[in-house]
């Protein structure tokens, strides 16, 4: 078999078979195949796109590449949980919390930020002395006894996708949705859980900017699922505006508190109630989706929720006592408000770029070797809907650096926008879909 004849026949629109599929990745896993063939390889495929079977047959050589998880040990059904990546998207440190107080496990592999998108690591991170550094046994141990663990994803879970997507990365061959999909399902696969609930966003704060391409990706991902033999459910949620209030390692933490306070942003709290709702459901916790939504409540106003986060930070390493850790995160030196100079009300807020504002201040990665400054980052008074008036406080830059706050209240001036009219307020969930 050659490398050679395989570009060619997906460069003509062929089918590539199982067979085909498992030699390509086995060879270039061990870099046999040379990045630029590959390149190629995927061009012809952005351009010809991947059948079901493809696409399949791809996610399930990636995800075999190395480690594949076994969860047997831990008790009861394991739900896991993804989002597609979004600005000021803290929902697994609310949500994680909640379903294990539910009785649902929760054994988590989370990663770390990349440019505008946070990573649920670095959150994690920002609270002194917690650790992410697991052993496998030490984390299925700690499942078993208090329902939850996180943990970084280790460097043998799907190694094939980490060096697609980093050639994928600098050859614009990202946006695919084939590619995509596989890249998420070989990790969700190979992380052992037997349910997978997706939360695909779509706005300017996510890879698919429309609903349909959302959709498209959410079927995509379903499909894999399914015919891997998982119970899958896919959300499309709503990223035209940063989630929640808070954009920022430690803000985003303090926000999540809140959250479990019962004392989350409106919208933040609707997708934790819903992603909730149907974890509790997957986990076979609640009957429907209504009865997983009140329990969802009510384990947040009982208190219980934020005794299972607070349990879950001492058995990851910290060692004040949990509420202290809180007050202890990191600050910020400055606080800048951004105030409105016209009447009317937010009309847009572009969400990528909200956390590009972050990105500038120190709060993410442009390179996976940059350090992140914990404490900076924005938190919004106004969102999109909000009337406002001369003098109002839209945003509150929170930074280190008087030049970087600067540099990021230009940005954001930009793509911040107030109108007359009262827009259009849009809906956090757009569809839900299922494996039969």
């Amino acid at each position: 078999m050659r490398m050679y004849d395989l570009i060619l026949k997906k460069r003509n629109g062929d089918s590539l078979t199982g067979r085909e599929i498992d030699w390509m990745i086995k060879q270039y896993t061990k870099e046999e195949i040379p990045d630029y063939q590959m390149s190629a390889m995927l061009m012809a495929i952005c351009f010809q796109g991947l059948n079901e079977t493809e696409t399949y047959e791809l996610t399930m050589e990636m995800a075999k590449s190395g480690e594949i998880l076994d969860l047997s040990g831990i008790n009861g059904k394991k739900v896991d949980k993804h989002s597609t990546g979004g600005v000021g998207d803290k929902t697994s440190l609310v949500l994680a919390p909640i379903v294990a107080a539910l009785g649902v496990p929760v054994a988590k592999m989370s990663g770390r930020g990349l440019g505008h998108t946070g990573g649920t690591i670095d959150k994690l991170e920002s609270i002194s002395s917690f650790s992410t550094e697991l052993s496998e046994g030490q984390f299925q141990t700690q499942v078993n006894r208090i329902g939850i663990a996180i943990m970084g994803q280790t460097r043998d879970l799907a190694p094939a996708d980490k060096r697609l997507y980093a050639l994928r990365d600098v050859t614009a061959t990202v946006d695919q949705i084939s590619l995509i999909a596989s890249s998420i399902m070989s990790k969700k696969l190979a992380a052992g859980a037997d349910a997978i609930l997706l939360d695909v966003k779509m706005g300017s704060g996510a890879f698919m900017k429309q609903v349909e391409d959302a959709r498209a990706l959410a079927r995509e991902m379903v499909s894999i699922g399914e015919k891997a033999g998982k119970q899958m459910t896919a959300v499309i949620s709503n990223m035209d505006e940063p989630l929640g209030c808070a954009i920022g390692n430690a803000l985003e933490v303090r926000e999540a508190v809140d959250t479990l306070k019962g004392r989350g942003p409106a919208d933040f709290t609707e997708l934790v109630e819903t992603l909730g709702a149907y974890m509790l459901w997957m986990g076979d916790a609640a009957e429907n989706i209504e009865e997983g939504a009140e329990k969802v409540r009510q384990v947040i106003k009982n208190g219980k929720a934020l005794e299972k986060f607070f349990e879950f930070l001492t058995a990851q390493g910290v060692k004040d006592d949990p509420s202290v850790s809180i007050e202890k995160l990191p600050r910020a030196d400055k606080i800048v408000k951004v105030c409105a100079d016209e009447s009317g009300f937010v009309g847009k807020i572009d969400a990528q770029e909200m956390g590009i504002c972050s990105l500038i201040l120190g709060g993410g990665r442009e390179t996976k070797e940059s350090v992140i400054d914990p404490a900076v980052g924005l938190i919004l008074r106004k969102k999109v809907g909000d009337p406002v008036k001369p003098g109002d406080t839209l945003v509150e830059i929170h930074g280190n650096s008087a030049a970087k706050i600067k540099m990021a209240e230009e940005h954001f001036r930009k793509h911040y926008h107030i109108t007359k009219e009262m827009p259009e307020k849009r809906p956090m969930i757009y569809d839900v879909l299922f494996s039969s």
